[in-house]
């Protein structure tokens, strides 16, 4: 929702929404799938014919604007909807004073909705004596992807399975043994996969246990290098403005940018930091101490250390009835 004059008073601070778990038909869906940072969830809905997904929600309030605002009979509810499908659910978070945050789980039915939902947050209230009034929203709603495999926000990153070496797209028969290659010539990023390599499509839709932790380990891998190819490919495009001073890409660019600049140069602000990007990559000095930040912001971005290490876990468990 955009900010706009109200007849009415409403809350000035940030609703921050959060999905904190994911679990589909009972099970708990790999974190590699949840990106925190695009608020995106990919749900694969070719995968295991699944029925129902049921996401733990947390919302974070202005606690002292709400305790003290010009309103009564406050709600916070969770809302799902998707336009394509005119589907909408809506559902009311229960207040946790432990944590001062409103916690629920909202239902997604995959026979109700097809491609992509949203989720974001909506606080309610009776104002000037009308009920029903919202008062406050989250900024940036969660994209829910029933089709996607890797979590992408905004249909900014498109993912193609193809046969490098047989395949439709000639120049890819060069690279027919590499498992993917992250395209960012044109428009919108996209990654292709390769079916040529045995068992990699179907290693990413496993079904065990183990399984499962290794295709969201690989996925992990895949998010972070394409994180890492469209962050080189948004600086090659940083220009300048009238009077010479560099300005930033638009479009995803700008997005990823702005998403791993804090990690790659703390401490400098955006425009700052697209300045010592351009002088480093131009003149030479310091870029090349710089690619490790940048591998390290991209495997952030993908939850690639996170999914590592829940992967090793799993993998390091004795089998059931091992004693030893």
């Amino acid at each position: 929702m955009s900010r706009m004059v109200y007849p009415y008073a409403i809350l000035s601070g940030q609703v921050e929404a959060e999905i904190t778990r994911v679990r589909v038909d009972g099970r708990p869906l790999d974190y590699a799938k949840i990106s925190p940072s695009l608020r995106t969830v990919a749900l694969d809905a070719d995968r295991d014919g699944w029925q129902e997904a049921v996401c733990d929600v947390r919302a974070v309030l202005p606690e002292e604007e709400i305790a003290y605002g010009p309103w009564s009979e406050l709600a916070c509810v969770a809302v799902l909807e998707e336009p394509s499908t005119n589907t909408r659910t809506v559902q009311r978070l229960a207040r946790d004073r432990a944590s001062g945050t409103w916690q629920g789980a909202v239902r997604l039915r995959r026979s109700r909705h097809r491609s992509r939902a949203t989720l974001g947050i909506r606080v309610v209230a009776a104002v000037d004596g009308v009920r029903g009034r919202i008062v406050g929203w989250s900024e940036t709603d969660w994209v829910i992807d029933l089709r996607a495999e890797i979590p992408v926000r905004d249909k900014e990153i498109r993912i193609v399975e193809t046969d490098f070496r047989d395949g439709p797209y000639v120049w890819l028969r060069r690279l027919k043994d590499a498992p993917w290659m992250v395209d960012v010539s044109g428009d919108l990023p996209t990654v292709y996969l390769n079916r040529g390599v045995e068992g990699l499509t179907a290693l990413l839709r496993g079904s065990g246990t183990v399984e499962r932790a290794t295709a969201a380990l690989l996925n992990a891998q895949i998010v972070s290098d394409v994180w890492e190819t469209m962050f080189h490919s948004a600086v090659s495009d940083i220009d300048s403005d009238e009077e010479g001073r560099p300005r930033m890409p638009g479009g995803w660019r700008e997005s990823v940018l702005e998403a791993m600049l804090p990690d790659v140069l703390p401490g400098l602000s955006p425009a700052d930091a697209i300045v010592e990007l351009r002088a480093r990559r131009e003149e030479g000095y310091g870029w090349t101490e710089l690619q490790s930040r940048i591998q390290y912001a991209a495997a952030l971005r993908a939850q690639l250390p996170k999914q590592l290490a829940a992967t090793l876990r799993l993998t390091a468990r004795p089998p059931q009835g091992d004693h030893r």
